[in-house]
């Protein structure tokens, strides 16, 4: 393992930025394109989203854990809230359990912005998404 970091924060809308922003900076001694930023920082937006906005009817957590391996960036972004139901059915385009204001396109946008997406999910458990991303190959 070249590094890694681990970090919980509250499940807020206001810590979406936080999250986003402290990955890109974990990546930069990849020397990342500003589009290789802007997919990463994108699809990280969508997985915090997706756990501040489903996990928890009340307060949670995201936990965050980022680690590079040579070009490659690993992270995962998990919850301790209500679980999915039909990961299958989650990762729909369109289809949300948010009510009509969300779009149901986050798993979407993380799988069209990362090299893969892993997610895992138990009922009354939490749900975990992990992300990989190569730096640097054209």
């Amino acid at each position: 393992m070249d590094n890694y970091f681990k970090m919980q924060i509250p499940a807020k809308s206001e810590n979406e930025a936080f999250a986003r922003n402290t990955l890109a900076a974990f990546v930069l001694p990849l020397s990342p394109t500003v589009e290789e930023l802007n997919d990463l920082k994108t699809a990280v937006s969508e997985a915090v989203t997706n756990c501040v906005v489903h996990a928890y009817d009340g307060d949670g957590s995201v936990a965050i854990v980022a680690e590079i391996h040579d070009n490659m960036l690993f992270v995962t972004i998990s919850d301790n809230g209500k679980g999915i139901e039909d990961v299958d059915k989650a990762r729909e385009p369109m289809y949300t359990s948010g009510g009509d204001e969300r779009s149901g396109m986050g798993f979407t946008i993380m799988e069209t912005f990362m090299d893969s997406v892993e997610i895992t999910s138990s009922l009354g458990q939490g749900t975990s998404v992990t992300m990989t991303k190569s730096f640097g190959v054209c």
